[in-house]
């Protein structure tokens, strides 16, 4: 097993366990922070207050946390993104979600458990370095004694996590009580939200705010896909009852999907295949649900590409998505102006919707139609595309894709990983023997839809999904390597090997034993405790027997 040597590699060895030892630039023990507003933004980044200024137009009015710095590119972005384009406006309260890039660099979190919560949630629910979401709660109604005659105001959730239910429940009980108390009633809810505790995947929360108790299960990556997870106990205790979201994230896909179901298939396939896309909705509100669920079908595969949930003509990206001197890149636009039936007509696949009908008989089912028909303002509602779909369609709703057992073939025999040699690596993914597996055991064998099953995986090996889906495999895959790498070792006759080593490989078999044990605690490897117990057992019976001053240097740290 090579290892680094010298006494340079034991500096960095001791600096880098000092770093990954536990409370090392953590906020604080047990998850929570020291630091003001951090548990705060384990959840939330900050609120935002949009209002309409006849001399300014859209403005912020109040960021809080009041310290919470936004540059002024995503102040921008947040005014035009928290108000329904002009043309659609009606009176009332409505809802909706955005998603915007940050900008001016990264920023240092508040809240450091980044790391340990996207290692263990949900790939689609992981927190998302470099956007934001806004969830919108926009009020619009009468109002004699405001010069326009309407009270047109905001109030914008932005945070990093993808909790679609969870931050639009929240809105409805703030929203209202803001509009008529202002800022003292939202310091109040960011003062109680920041007693939260954090997000754990896997665990049952109780949010209280405003003296309600909301209720929710964070998922986690270890759970089943279609599973229910375990009701939680003592609920009868809770007073007052809480309000239990099933989900924190999961819309109800059929209402969602009800005007495009005969569609599903063709969506389904330019999703997997990350081909631009753009929904034309009525609002916002429409535009934003078509996309989130749009993007959420191929669970539990994880959407790698880009997506905005609502985009106007003010986006920064405007130009960059309505260019014509390059094809479209791989983004999903929800747009509600009519604008953009011009401006994009040269994207490949454009689906309109219709108006919203009230609830009851499933919506007319939209036709496919040619790009060339989508010219004009009054442009019906329908799926505007050339694309034909490798697989035929089926009248049942579309099947997930089956896990292939191709990947778990890439990995060394377990015979080959010996405890004195650096574990073998893993072998590269070729696209002509995936291909070759599908004959026998392809999902044409269990899925009803049958059609060109190997073309739809050409096309996919080039998509950033398959990108995506391949790294993450591949890193769970390296981790299983090394658990297996370090039972081999916990199973090992330490004192045979060490017998005819000089004193400078025994030093450094100990730090690279060292170095294993840190990175298997910080990437919790699915290895067994008696395991890790075992290889620091080997490592006291090793430091034991080399001179004193080495063993003052490589004792217990």
């Amino acid at each position: 097993m090579e290892a680094p040597g010298g006494l340079e590699a034991l500096r960095c060895s001791r600096r880098r366990r000092r770093l990954s030892s536990p409370g090392a630039g953590s906020p604080s023990a047990g998850g929570g922070s020291a630091l003001p507003w951090g548990r705060l933004s384990a959840w939330l980044e900050c609120v935002c207050a949009v209002t309409f200024d006849l001399e300014l137009g859209q403005a912020v009015e109040l960021v809080y946390p009041p310290d919470y710095t936004l540059t002024e590119k995503e102040k921008t972005s947040i005014c035009y993104l928290s108000f329904p384009d002009s043309y659609s406006g009606s009176l009332g309260d409505t809802q909706f979600s955005f998603r915007f890039r940050q900008s001016g660099g990264q920023r240092n979190a508040l809240y450091g458990d980044d790391f340990e919560y996207n290692r263990e949630a949900a790939v689609s629910l992981q927190r998302d370095p470099a956007h934001y979401f806004g969830y919108v709660f926009f009020r619009q109604v009468k109002d004699s004694s405001v010069k326009r005659g309407y009270f047109q105001k905001s109030l914008v959730l932005v945070s990093r996590l993808p909790y679609v239910n969870l931050f639009q429940a929240l809105l409805q009980l703030i929203a209202p009580e803001y509009f008529d108390k202002l800022d003292p009633c939202l310091e109040a809810v960011c003062s109680e939200i920041d007693q939260w505790p954090p997000p754990v995947p896997g665990q049952t929360l109780n949010l209280p705010v405003m003296g309600v108790v909301i209720q929710v299960r964070i998922p986690s990556r270890l759970d089943k896909p279609g599973s229910s997870p375990a009701k939680p106990q003592n609920q009868e205790n809770l007073l007052p009852a809480p309000l239990v979201l099933p989900s924190i994230h999961e819309l109800d896909l059929f209402r969602c999907f009800q005007p495009v179901l005969i569609h599903l298939q063709a969506l389904w396939e330019l999703l997997l295949l990350g081909e631009p896309l753009v929904v034309m909705a009525p609002s916002p509100a429409a535009s934003s649900e078509m996309v989130l669920a749009l993007t959420s079908c191929l669970a539990p595969l994880k959407f790698c590409c880009d997506f905005r949930p609502y985009f106007t003509i003010h986006d920064s990206e405007f130009k960059e998505y309505t260019t014509r001197t390059q094809a479209p890149p791989s983004v999903v636009l929800g747009v509600t102006n009519p604008f953009f039936i011009k401006t994009l007509q040269h994207w490949p696949h454009i689906l309109r919707l219709g108006d919203l009908k009230m609830a009851g008989d499933l919506p007319k089912q939209v036709k496919v139609k040619k790009l060339a028909k989508l010219k004009t303002l009054d442009a019906k509602p329908g799926l505007y595309t050339s694309y034909k779909t490798f697989l035929h369609k089926d009248k049942t709703l579309i099947k997930q894709l089956l896990k292939e057992h191709y990947m778990a073939s890439l990995m060394p025999l377990q015979r080959a990983i010996t405890p004195w040699k650096n574990p073998p690596q893993i072998r590269p993914f070729q696209q002509e023997d995936f291909l070759k597996t599908l004959e026998h055991a392809g999902p044409q064998l269990t899925c009803v839809l049958k059609g060109d099953w190997v073309g739809l995986y050409r096309r996919f090996f080039r998509s950033p999904n398959f990108d995506g889906w391949y790294r993450q495999r591949h890193r769970e895959m390296m981790h299983k390597l090394e658990a297996l790498h370090l039972e081999a070792i916990s199973e090992a006759n330490i004192r045979s090997w060490v017998k005819d080593k000089s004193e400078v490989e025994v030093v450094d078999l100990v730090l690279k034993l060292q170095e294993k044990l840190v990175r298997a605690r910080c990437h919790r490897l699915p290895v067994k405790e008696e395991v890790l117990h075992r290889v620091g057992l080997y490592i006291a019976t090793i430091v034991g027997s080399l001179p004193e001053d080495l063993q003052a240097v490589l004792g217990p740290q």
